[in-house]
């Protein structure tokens, strides 16, 4: 998944990985530094959640840093 700046610019996020049901899903964060997806834990603790926690949690790390 990407995100998309006010200029248009679009950033590199995260990816999902399907777990045998639609409410949790693997969750990777995109390191730009090392230019790769790492497994992440989720503010709940785990490897895997909702989609929605998911975006949640790499909208929080990726974008408002970039916002500051």
């Amino acid at each position: 998944m990407e995100g998309e700046l006010d200029d248009g610019e679009r950033v590199k996020l995260m990816r999902l990985r399907y777990s045998g049901t639609a409410s949790r899903w693997g969750f990777a964060l995109y390191y730009a530094s090392s230019d790769r997806y790492e497994d992440s834990l989720l503010p709940t603790g785990g490897f895997a959640g909702s989609p929605e926690d998911a975006l949640d949690c790499a909208c929080q790390l990726h974008l408002v840093a970039l916002d500051t």
